[in-house]
């Protein structure tokens, strides 16, 4: 079925869509920093909750938005119509959408409200239904019911709030889903419905619970009464979306100070009869709240209890998410796209907040941010808030274990680490590598090479070896600090974290020396490649961050500084301590790994000795040279059709897994983007990898490069994701996170128009809603029906931001100082010849105009003029890229315009 697309109605992203109920898996998020954590579709099934323990509503899945159980549900008995569902929640109402027009549907929604309109066809009844959770330190949504008489003739209506309470944790929902309801205390309150579970149930750690699950309601008079249990209200053979409460118009029985022990709980609210005539309406409130310690449903009443306070508090929401996605704002010559920016920009932002846990398609963990995550997202953060976060990324560092592992889970406060989300000692191999990239983006943002010199801690558990084996000396009252041997809390500076973490890596290889999988790399479906696998796809990564730290090593080195001091157990990793080193020899490299363990398993002797920067820079630059020859040697793959491309893994049995095989072509993205990114592939080589993806993975019918090729097997020697069906997540899917990391490559090594092409086919492909099916935003992976899978919190939104940004527009820092070095093409300047970005830099709210009156392409123009608040900008010589120092930027007032005047090369 075919549903127009919807439209946006204003530059802020505000956008209209026409029966969305028409499609299946649509959600959208409502969150505050607060915690409230919530998803509605459109019949407003979905869940509200503060963490993994506490769901107000209960917990959903993506399949799960398909029934009423989860809904948010208001009933209206109209006299002489069968009950009506203002949410279409209601069996008939459902039923009725399948086969023939009941309702007009239409649903409006902007940053971060949700407004269903549903009209009553045979009566002409109304209800316009808000959701929003507000911006302020509340845990609560709201849901603003208006009801009002289109028709002409008088309606008298019975209405009847409905939102079952689940109030527990995720994990009941079929592990003592009874047994839990027993401790339920369930209390009338005159404006709704408490529920105050006694404990908080976890075999061998029951625990008191302190929470407060409340569903409270207000109209123009108070409640007449409650249902405050499911099998009361639903009545015996009832269901939710036919409940016999409804139905047969029971009258309640549970007034105010009702208290009822050990069921099920039902937030149903019964409202007066009210009469309305024709043109009249009725407004009701509804605030679905946790409450925590001594917070009070009076105190959620009193702030949100009228509708005037209800717009007041939806206005505060709609100005704080627009001031704060004003940080960072495109303006291209595609109004489409430039709104559909604004939703990309909240995703960083819902996955700070949010982790990967608490929408309906993100339905695995428990809560927090897994370690690659934390580093990727503040990618965007960085461009969007500068604010603490270098305090941020510093309290982040103290994550990483001496071993060079880390803490993959990070709880909601600085320095909460735990091993992995499900007690599972797991070590993913790129996990090192993504600090670094961070860290690189905040030093050339900031100038702030003294971060590099800051001490920090490191992370001690039970796991060493990078979770190969146990330290059995350690106790879990030790702590979670690295300490010596005299007690001490040791520490290293963020340098050292940075090289711990690359020179482990180096030197943690396989068989053919490349970095060992582990137990997966960023393809987590890549888990079943112990022993012998090999990711080489993310050797060439730490390639390119080995020659990048020695650069930033050289450059400590020209501020005066020449020596610093690092662990003295990491000696042995370097050749100028040691001549006798071989890079080639995998053996001698897994024996100084091991020896380094070792070294590190239990308590450390902490001892530091005073290295020459350029000393170490030199062997950082030689161990970047040896990957670089190494993997132009041994892993380029010749194509019998011409071209070529590299080989991205070696399985469990360390056998290559990608190539021209009797029978298939082998080929994964991973592969290339960072042999691409990395400049590991040279320029012919580069020129192969895009002739390749473009024949063996692009696929416009999912709007991108597919993640790899169909290898038409399951494979036990590599990872669950080749047992996924080909097209579907990691397994061949274009998965927008790699495809833009691709564009992003492409960029940085100069080809431009295919980096485009690439971004521009996914903009394209889930902008289209009848292809889709999302709502703005990118998501995950596109399936091989083109449904857009897993929106809102994925890891692609902050690459492509930070690609449009710095590589499209070519707004970057150098260590302090701003580059301007634009790579737009002819088509993003608008009728004025106009490309503008909005971005934070040095402190400044910066307005950055690139002029190009002739609509000239890339290749064809070059930076003749610039003007900073109208007034000439005096630099000794325009060129592609301009420079201007960080002395200058600092003098500028705190917002800033920024006109580029772009002109002919000839010119």
């Amino acid at each position: 079925m075919n549903i127009n697309d919807w439209v946006f109605e204003d530059p802020h992203g505000t956008f209209s869509l026409s029966n969305p109920q028409a499609a299946s898996y649509l959600y959208f998020p409502l969150i505050n920093e607060a915690g409230m954590m919530a998803s509605v579709s459109p019949y407003l099934n979905g869940d509200a909750k503060a963490d993994q323990e506490s769901f107000l509503l209960l917990p959903v899945s993506a399949e799960d938005l398909h029934n009423s159980r989860s809904g948010r549900n208001f009933w209206v008995l109209i006299d002489g119509e069968t009950p009506w569902s203002v949410t279409g929640n209601s069996a008939g109402q459902i039923a009725a959408s399948l086969t023939r027009n009941q309702d007009d549907v239409s649903l409006r929604a902007g940053l971060l409200w949700h407004t269903l309109t549903r009209r009553h066809l045979a009566s002409g009844l109304e209800a316009v239904v808000t959701n929003f959770v507000p911006a302020t330190e509340d845990c609560v949504e709201l849901m603003q019911v208006k009801l009002r008489n289109t028709g002409d003739r008088s309606l008298r209506l019975t209405p009847t709030a409905a939102i079952p309470i689940f109030g527990r944790s995720a994990d009941n929902v079929r592990d003592h889903r009874h047994v839990t309801s027993l401790l339920q205390q369930i209390t009338c309150h005159p404006a709704g419905v408490l529920v105050r579970p006694t404990l908080i149930f976890a075999e061998g750690e029951h625990r008191i619970n302190t929470r407060t699950y409340a569903i409270l309601g207000t109209g123009p008079e108070a409640p007449v009464g409650f249902f405050p249990v499911v099998e009361d209200f639903i009545g015996e053979g009832g269901t939710l979306d036919w409940p016999s409460g409804v139905v047969n118009k029971h009258a309640v029985t549970c007034p105010a100070g009702t208290r009822l022990e050990g069921f099920e709980a039902m937030g149903g609210i019964r409202f007066a009869d009210v009469v309305l005539q024709p043109g009249e309406d009725r407004i009701y409130i509804l605030m679905l709240g946790i409450l925590d310690g001594e917070d009070t449903p009076e105190a959620l009443l009193n702030r949100y209890g009228s509708p005037k306070m209800f717009e007041a508090a939806l206005t505060e929401s709609q100005s704080f998410w627009r001031d704060k996605l004003d940080t960072l704002r495109f303006e291209t010559a595609n109004p489409r796209f430039n709104n559909w920016l604004r939703w990309v920009g909240l995703q960083p932002i819902l996955r700070k907040w949010m982790g990967n846990s608490f929408l309906p398609y993100h339905d695995y963990g428990r809560g927090g941010r897994g370690w690659r995550d934390l580093w990727q997202d503040s990618l965007a953060i960085l461009l969007m808030e500068e604010g603490s976060v270098g305090e941020t990324l510093y309290a982040h560092f103290g994550g990483v274990r001496l071993d060079g592992s880390n803490a993959t889970i990070i709880g909601a406060n600085p320095g909460d680490f735990k091993a992995d989300r499900n007690n599972i000692a797991r070590v993913w191999m790129d996990h090192g590598a993504w600090p670094l990239l961070t860290t690189k983006l905040y030093l050339d943002h900031t100038g702030d090479l003294e971060f590099l010199l800051r001490e920090q801690v490191y992370f001690k558990d039970q796991h060493s070896h990078r979770c190969m084996a146990v330290d059995e000396h350690w106790l879990e009252e030790q702590g979670t600090l690295q300490r010596t041997i005299v007690g001490d809390v040791y520490q290293g500076t963020i340098l050292e974290h940075l090289l711990i973490q690359h020179l482990t890596a180096f030197f943690n290889v396989g068989p053919h020396n490349m970095i060992l999988l582990e137990d997966a790399d960023w393809n987590d479906a890549l888990d079943m490649g112990r022993p012998d696998g090999e990711s080489v796809a993310f050797t060439a990564l730490y390639a390119g961050n080995l020659r990048v730290l020695g650069e930033l090593c050289l450059v400590l080195d020209g501020t005066g500084m020449k020596e610093t001091e690092l662990f003295e157990a990491l000696l042995p990793f370097f050749s100028f301590a040691d001549q006798k080193q071989d890079n080639a020899s995998v053996q001698d490299k897994r024996q100084r790994l091991d020896r380094y363990f070792e070294a590190v398993r239990h308590r450390v002797a902490g001892e530091k000795v005073p290295v020459k920067l350029t000393s170490l820079a030199k062997d950082l630059m030689e161990k970047a040279d040896w990957l670089t020859n190494e993997l132009r040697r041994a892993q380029w793959l010749s194509s019998s059709s011409g071209g070529g491309w590299f080989n991205g893994y070696y399985d469990a049995a360390g056998e290559r897994i990608e190539g021209e095989f009797v029978d298939t072509v082998r080929m994964t993205l991973a592969g290339q983007v960072f042999t691409t990114m990395c400049g590991i592939a040279n320029q012919e080589q580069v020129e192969s990898i895009v002739r390749s993806v473009d024949k063996h993975l692009y696929d416009s019918e999912v709007g991108g490069p597919r993640l790899n090729t169909d290898f038409g097997e399951p494979s036990s020697k590599l990872g669950r994701m080749f047992g996924f069906a080909h097209g579907h997540k990691e397994n061949g899917a274009m998965f927008s996170h790699m495809a833009v990391m691709y564009a992003n490559a492409l960029y940085k090594r100069g080809r431009v128009r295919e980096g485009w092409d690439v971004l521009e086919g996914i903009y394209k492909h889930v902008q289209d809603f009848n292809q889709c099916r999302i709502y703005p935003g990118i998501p995950e992976y596109v399936n091989p029906r083109g449904r857009g899978m897993y929106p809102y919190l994925t890891g692609s939104a902050a690459w492509f931001l930070m690609t449009l940004l710095n590589e499209v527009f070519g707004i970057r820092g150098e260590l302090g100082d701003l580059l301007l070095d634009p790579r737009l093409l002819a088509c993003h300047f608008d009728g004025d010849g106009k490309a503008t970005v909005k971005t934070r830099y040095a402190g400044k709210s910066l307005e950055i105009i690139y002029h190009n009156v002739d609509r000239l392409d890339f290749g064809d123009y070059r930076i003749g003029r610039l003007e900073v608040n109208l007034q000439a900008l005096k630099l000794s010589e325009y060129d592609q890229g301009t420079i201007i120092p960080r002395e200058q930027i600092d003098k500028w007032p705190p917002t800033t315009q920024v006109d580029v005047h772009l002109v002919p090369v000839s010119g």
